[in-house]
């Protein structure tokens, strides 16, 4: 996707596509609550004749590429495309009723959750290179009504009572949107591993069924689930409570900034695990063995990478005798 045709996708059917819906219209404004952070009134204004937000709670506008830019915690131009190339099958053109939409009205109608069991989606899932007795454990099955059409696809809860979704043509949020922490029971766990998004955990779980089939140990520690490193200010505090973080993030510039924003706040105690599918995106491209192709782009990040890992060492001399590593 080149950048006019980014600018030519209206900013509201992106954000629906998304999941986010005005909660009112003035004039050529649609409102939102910001889908950068979380707020009680909208505050966030889309100017439907000039293709523009801006955020007043925040102090930020622009085009869909400033959007992405911060919904995806990245200034890599090539990688904002990619994302909006990504969600476009889900962009269709919408019009919204204010005298029938409430401020409560959720984006999605006829919310239903079940167990997972399409066989397109068990599919998807298989496409994916996920486990799918895995997948069936950890999350729902979604139905719901969106434009007046039916759709169905896999829910993964967070902790605010919303879900990610995504089928093979949709990825988006029923709201409100939030992060996802999996505690285990008994004794509080030092450890917790944590994901952009809930596909590198399902992935990270596969990849450990199938290590070690016999002794998984999945629940040795604790887990968080960004759903978006746009959410990564609500993981610092929870992640307070560990000695040992480790961050399973894309090999990219959003990633490496993630790591470097909790290493700031908690320093040794991070350690930054994407070392272990070098020259993949993600966690879950390395489960399916789709390589990065290499760019100059990348070559930066992998040289700000290293020298994250380099203090990472370096800060994790002292505590070297408590170190009892990880399996993949």
């Amino acid at each position: 996707m080149t950048i006019e045709e980014s600018k030519n996708i209206k900013l509201a059917d992106y954000l629906h596509s998304l999941g986010y819906n005005p909660i009112k219209q003035q004039g050529n404004s649609l409102w939102y609550k910001s889908p950068l952070r979380e707020e009680q009134e909208p505050s966030f204004k889309v100017n439907t004749d000039r293709n523009l937000w801006y955020d007043f709670g925040a102090g930020k506008g622009g085009n869909i590429i400033a959007l992405a830019q911060e919904l995806y915690a990245s200034d890599s131009l090539p990688y904002l495309l990619d994302r909006i190339a990504e969600q476009s099958p889900s962009i269709r053109p919408v019009s919204f009723s204010f005298r029938q939409q409430s401020s409560t009205q959720p984006s999605f109608q006829h919310l239903e959750t079940v167990p997972l069991s399409s066989p397109a989606l068990f599919a998807y899932l298989h496409d994916r290179g996920i486990n799918t007795a895995l997948a069936k454990k950890k999350c729902m099955e979604v139905r719901f009504s969106l434009n007046g059409k039916w759709n169905f696809a896999i829910g993964f809860p967070n902790a605010s009572g919303g879900y990610e979704v995504r089928n093979k043509y949709f990825k988006g949020c029923i709201a409100p949107k939030d992060i996802t922490h999996i505690r285990q029971t008994g004794e509080p766990k030092e450890i917790c591993y944590v994901f952009e998004g809930f596909m590198d955990y399902l992935s990270f779980l596969t990849l450990r069924q199938k290590n070690c089939p016999d002794y998984p140990d999945f629940d040795k520690q604790d887990y968080l689930i960004l759903n978006s490193v746009s959410n990564l200010s609500k993981a610092l505090y929870p992640l307070g409570n560990y000695e040992r973080i480790h961050c399973f993030f894309d090999n990219d510039t959003a990633g490496i900034r993630a790591v470097q924003e909790l290493y700031k706040e908690y320093s040794f105690r991070v350690r930054d695990s994407s070392r272990i599918y070098s020259g993949y995106k993600d966690l879950n491209d390395y489960l399916c063995g789709k390589r990065l192709i290499q760019s100059a782009d990348l070559t930066q990040q992998t040289k700000q990478s290293q020298t994250v890992k380099q203090a990472d060492r370096q800060e994790q001399q002292p505590a070297k005798k408590r170190s009892r590593g990880f399996r993949m």
